[in-house]
């Protein structure tokens, strides 16, 4: 049985990679494990936890973020931070370390204009943890903190350093007319609009009631038993809760492309901060669902605690978690900080790929100032080991 779910799997996830929207690839291979008997309790418990343990948490943190910078950008604008140098690193840390992408592609679009010096790339790149910061937020609110305080204080003094070793026309593109918003933005299709509408209206029902139920289950509190509904029941409907926002996130883009699948698309479709914030917690979901299946698969499937292995890396694992925060995107790095929120890797790996990680911000510098952006990703890497390596062997070695 479990061999031929597989192979109409792997047939419908051939048939699904020849089409135009490839983000279908993951709710396809999640109704293949829930189809097949063995993992389908698994699969069933890694969606629930996912939508309300993750999800839920997620959606309100994005929400009341997006909701305050709705209100409050306006009185930030970002084209005054390069009248002096350390204003300018400092107001390029403090964008990289506020929450998400937003920030960090704001100093870019600056830099690319010719308005602001190298040394405010490497600090912003260096701050900035993109939306993993979210997830991280919302599950362990402290350490998200200590990242963000941390991202700051590494941002500056490394975009410092920057500017002390080279002139202030390093690496600085001529001014361009472009500008990143309107080469990011695309044509949204019918589908994709229908995506981001249906995604607006689902959260705007499913935000208040969903995120009272992750409050209680995180005071030891059954909503089954306070609504007196039979056992189980709430799990069950935040697993269909959690599939749904799957196959929202599946529709909302084609993804045929490596940035399509690692970060949001900017669409030309009319969004308020609601629609922002439920497009963004369908992404952060659905890479927590890849996160938490394949971790519960792979000890399923091999027997082994990888929690354990990995935490038997020592060092090396500080020196994965880097590696992968090189990679440009947001869904890699909230992998690394699910297998953090798991106990999977210790606080210095979380470190170490939080500094080197540079979100979806690398994506606009790599198409308008490709080798700026590839010696911006050098020189964050050099602050991440530091700060990972120092955390590890001053605190968690012994």
């Amino acid at each position: 049985m479990y061999s031929k779910n597989l192979k109409i799997g792997s047939r419908l996830t051939f048939q699904l990679v020849n089409i135009r929207y490839r983000r279908l690839m993951l709710p396809a291979f999640v109704m293949v494990f829930f189809i097949e008997p063995s993992t389908r309790n698994i699969t069933v418990g890694v969606l629930s936890d996912a939508f309300l343990q993750v999800s839920a948490f997620v959606a309100a943190t994005l929400a009341l973020y997006y909701l305050i910078a709705h209100h409050i950008q306006k009185f930030i604008p970002a084209h005054l931070i390069s009248k002096h140098k350390l204003i300018e690193l400092t107001g390029a840390a403090f964008l990289g370390a506020l929450p998400g992408c937003g920030g960090a592609i704001v100093v870019i679009t600056q830099f690319t204009r010719g308005n602001l010096r190298f040394g405010s790339v490497v600090a912003v790149l260096t701050s900035t943890m993109g939306d993993a910061a979210f997830l991280l937020i919302a599950q362990r609110p402290v350490d998200g903190l200590i990242i963000m305080l941390l991202g700051f204080s590494v941002g500056v003094i490394s975009g410092w350093v920057t500017n002390s070793l080279h002139t202030d026309d390093f690496l600085r593109p001529k001014k361009l007319t472009a500008t990143i918003t309107k080469k990011q933005k695309h044509k949204a299709s019918p589908l994709q609009i229908s995506a981001c509408y249906t995604s607006y209206y689902f959260w705007k029902i499913a935000l208040i009631p969903t995120f009272i139920i992750a409050v209680l289950f995180s005071f030891q509190l059954d909503p089954n038993v306070l609504l007196n509904m039979k056992t189980g029941s709430i799990e069950i409907i935040g697993a269909v809760a959690g599939f749904i926002t799957l196959f929202l996130w599946s529709i909302s883009s084609k993804g045929s492309s490596y940035k399509d699948v690692t970060s949001e698309e900017h669409y030309s479709v009319k969004s308020n901060w609601i629609m922002r914030a439920a497009l963004d917690t369908q992404f952060v979901t659905s890479w927590v669902v890849v996160a938490f299946l394949t971790f519960e698969l792979a000890i399923v499937w091999t027997g082994l605690d990888l929690a354990s292995g990995f935490q038997n890396l020592g060092a090396f694992s500080v020196l994965l978690a880097i590696v992968i925060g090189l990679l440009p995107g947001c869904g890699p790095q909230i992998l690394v900080t699910s297998l953090y929120l798991q106990n999977t890797i210790p606080f210095s790996a979380q470190i170490g790929n939080a500094i080197s990680n540079d979100g979806d911000a690398l994506f606009p510098a790599i198409a308008l100032a490709p080798k700026a952006a590839l010696v911006a990703t050098v020189y964050s890497t050099i602050p991440a080991l530091i700060a990972g390596y120092s955390y590890y062997f001053l605190f968690e070695t012994g």
